[in-house]
C-alpha cells in the first residue's frame, strides 16, 4: 500500500503541471437526481438549540429495536438541503475541477428543481423528470440512506429520446473525454437504457477510444440475474470505450456473490486479491474499490493500493464516494497511472468530508502535500 509523503508530494507536483489542461476536459454524466436532505438524529434535547446527535447507526438500531411491540418517536434535525444522487454530485464535483461539464438527469420537470440552479450556472444541465427525494441521517460511523424514488420510473430512453434528444445524446457520447452513468440501482431502466444505446448508438460511434465509467451504487436490494445483466452490459461497453467500474467495498462484496466468489471481509490485500477475481469474470479495462481508509485499482492482471485519509469526526459522508469517482476519473483524463488517479480520488474525497466542499485542482495538490493526520 503506497502512503508515504514523497508520493503525495510528487503527484501533487503533476497534478500542478497538468492543471492548465483542465479546461479543456469534457465529460457527460448521467442520469439521475436527487433532493438531499441532510439530517441528525436527536439523542437527547436540552432546549430549543441544544441537542446531543444519536453518534452511531450501532445506537441508533438500538434505539429502534428497544421501540418493538411499543412506539417511538424520533427527531430529525436539518443540516443542510442540497443537491443529491451520485450523478449530480460527482458532475458538480467535476465541474468544480474546471472540466467542461454536460449533465442530464431527473433534475425536475417541467422547470429545474431550485436546488439545482446553483449546478446549473458551472455545467450544462438538461432534465427529463422530476428529482427523487433522500432523508440522509449521518452518523459518525456512517450513514443511512431513505429514498424516495418514484420519480426514478421516469427516466426511460423514450423519455431521453423525447425530451433531449437522440442526436444529441450520441454526440455527447462522441465527443466528450469522459461518460459516467451511476446510480443503476435506483434507476429501474438503466439497463433498458444501456442496451438501447449499445443497438441504436454505438454502432456508429467513430473516433478514438473514450473513458466511460459506471457506479452500481448498493444493487443489495437488487436481484442476482439483474446485477449479472447490468455487469454483461458493462462489459459489451468495453468494444468501443475504455471502461472504468468503481465500487465501494459493500458493493464489491455483493458483486464478488453475484459472480459465485468468496464474499468473506477481507484485509486490503485479500480485497486487492478479490478484485483481481471480480475483474478476471468482469473484464473492463479498470476495476477500482474504495474503502474508507484506501482505495485500490486492478487492470492488466495488476493491482495498485493507496492508503486514504481517514477523517474521525466528517462534517459530511454523502458524496463521499462521488467525489472519490471524480477525482479518480480527473486523474485518469489527465493521464496519471492508477497509484496517481487513486490518489486523486481519496484527496478530493478527504478535502470534501472535512469541509463538505468540492475541492479546485489547486485545492486538491494542497491537500495532498499538508495530509491531515486525522
Amino acid at each position: 500500500m503506497i502512503s508515504s509523503q514523497d508520493f503525495r508530494d510528487s503527484i501533487a507536483a503533476q497534478l500542478s503541471v497538468a492543471a492548465p489542461r483542465v479546461p479543456s476536459l469534457t465529460a457527460f454524466v448521467g442520469l439521475d437526481g436527487f433532493v438531499d436532505e441532510i439530517l441528525h438524529v436527536v439523542d437527547k434535547r436540552y432546549d430549543a438549540e441544544r441537542f446531543d446527535r444519536v453518534p452511531t447507526i450501532a445506537a441508533y438500531a438500538a434505539r429502534l429495536a428497544a421501540a418493538a411491540g411499543h412506539s417511538t418517536n424520533v427527531e430529525l434535525v436539518n443540516v443542510m438541503t442540497k443537491l443529491g444522487g451520485n450523478g449530480p454530485i460527482m458532475a458538480n464535483a467535476l465541474a468544480r475541477f474546471g472540466i467542461g461539464v454536460t449533465y442530464l438527469g431527473s433534475l425536475g420537470w417541467p422547470a429545474l428543481h431550485p436546488v439545482f440552479n446553483e449546478f446549473a450556472t458551472r455545467a450544462e444541465v438538461h432534465t427529463v423528470c422530476g428529482p427523487g427525494l433522500t432523508d440522509a441521517l449521518e452518523f459518525e460511523d456512517g450513514k443511512v440512506m431513505v429514498g424516495k424514488h418514484y420519480t426514478l420510473k421516469e427516466v426511460t430512453w423514450a423519455n431521453i429520446a423525447e425530451r433531449y434528444g437522440k442526436e444529441k445524446f450520441a454526440g455527447k457520447l462522441s465527443s466528450s473525454d469522459l461518460i459516467g452513468f451511476v446510480n443503476w440501482t435506483m434507476l429501474p431502466y438503466m439497463s433498458d437504457i444501456w442496451a438501447s444505446i449499445q443497438a441504436e448508438l454505438m454502432p456508429g460511434l467513430t473516433g478514438p477510444r473514450r473513458k466511460i465509467f459506471f457506479d452500481l451504487a448498493d444493487p443489495e436490494k437488487r436481484l442476482p440475474g439483474d446485477i449479472a445483466r447490468a455487469l454483461d452490459l458493462i462489459v459489451k461497453f468495453q468494444t468501443k470505450f475504455d471502461c472504468i467500474l468503481g465500487l465501494n467495498e459493500k458493493e464489491a462484496y455483493e458483486v464478488a456473490k453475484v459472480l459465485g466468489l468468496s464474499c468473506a471481509p477481507r484485509q486490503w490485500d485479500g480485497l486487492a486479491d478479490l478484485g483481481l477475481e471480480i475483474q478476471k469474470r468482469v473484464p473492463v479495462e479498470t476495476l477500482v474499490i474504495h474503502p474508507t481508509a484506501y482505495a485500490l485499482t486492478v487492470s492488466g492482471g495488476k493491482a495498485d493500493v493507496v492508503a486514504g485519509s481517514v477523517c474521525a469526526r466528517p462534517k459530511i459522508t454523502t458524496g463521499a464516494g462521488d467525489h472519490f469517482n471524480s477525482g479518480f476519473c480527473l486523474g485518469k483524463l489527465l493521464g496519471l497511472d492508477n497509484a496517481a488517479s487513486l490518489l486523486c480520488g481519496v484527496s478530493t474525497s478527504g478535502h470534501y468530508v472535512r469541509t463538505a466542499e468540492s475541492p479546485s485542482v489547486a485545492d486538491l495538490a494542497a491537500f495532498m502535500k499538508q495530509w491531515p493526520a486525522n
